[in-house]
């Protein structure tokens, strides 16, 4: 326990620039305190002392406004910031290095006995006010923008935003369309570049994808004219895909 005490220490400096000193940590942080209280009503839990792990679950939730159910499988360096309204269901259970924000529920969608709560995998992060409902399971590495309602497996790597929750177009994808679609048109893919202004980035990422869609565009009307027996629009597609090669 004492390992796991410090490790969850040890994660507080990592994750939380706020923090100063390891006496701050341990005396003002809720989130530690919930945890920490939370692997001795987890024991209790599993020596089937039910009452007497609720009880302990009910002080946590009184003493920090962070209510993790003692059925709850938490893994090691778990680390929830402010945690103030955070809600963590009996059939939860949380990988490694996980780290969820306040107002984050991790909830149940049924009645029934049985699994109801959401799995999550290692190295998940989940913003502040999110909704995590079901038993689904959220892969490794896994972002989940604040205020969103996410109710489907989500894959490993993947970024959710919204009501209902929809995955965000993994980065790499989108800058490899936009960086062959640059070279192509004879200029640097600025619009991949990290270190640019958000709206210009932005702006010339929208410009090459307007320039890819005409392109494909073009293409399906130089295809259309050559089926409906155009010669010349034959001899133009002839042309230009000579250039393209």
């Amino acid at each position: 326990m004492f390992s796991h005490l410090k490790e969850d220490i040890a994660c507080v400096f990592e994750r939380d620039p706020a923090a100063r000193t390891t006496f701050e940590v341990i005396t003002a942080y809720p989130g530690l305190h919930a945890i920490t209280i939370h692997r001795l009503s987890h024991t209790l839990w599993k020596k089937r002392f039910f009452w007497l792990a609720r009880m302990v679950s009910h002080l946590a939730r009184w003493l920090t406004g962070i209510e993790i159910h003692p059925g709850a499988t938490i893994g090691r360096r778990f680390f929830i910031d402010h945690g103030m309204g955070v809600v963590i269901g009996e059939t939860a259970e949380i990988g490694d290095d996980c780290t969820l924000y306040h107002g984050v529920t991790l909830g149940g969608t049924t009645w029934n006995k049985g699994k109801r709560h959401p799995t999550l995998k290692n190295n998940v992060v989940i913003g502040a006010g999110a909704k995590v409902l079901g038993p689904i399971t959220l892969h490794d590495n896994v972002r989940i923008g604040s205020n969103s309602v996410v109710v489907r497996d989500v894959p490993e790597g993947a970024t959710v935003v919204g009501v209902p929750g929809q995955l965000v177009v993994p980065k790499d994808q989108q800058q490899k369309k936009r960086e062959k679609m640059a070279q192509k048109i004879g200029f640097d893919a600025y619009g991949a570049t990290q270190d640019m202004p958000d709206p210009i980035a932005n702006a010339i990422g929208s410009m090459l994808d307007h320039i890819h869609n005409l392109e494909k565009e073009i293409e399906e009307m130089r295809d259309n004219l050559y089926n409906e027996g155009s010669a010349d629009a034959w001899q133009v597609s002839k042309r230009d895909k000579k250039k393209e090669g």
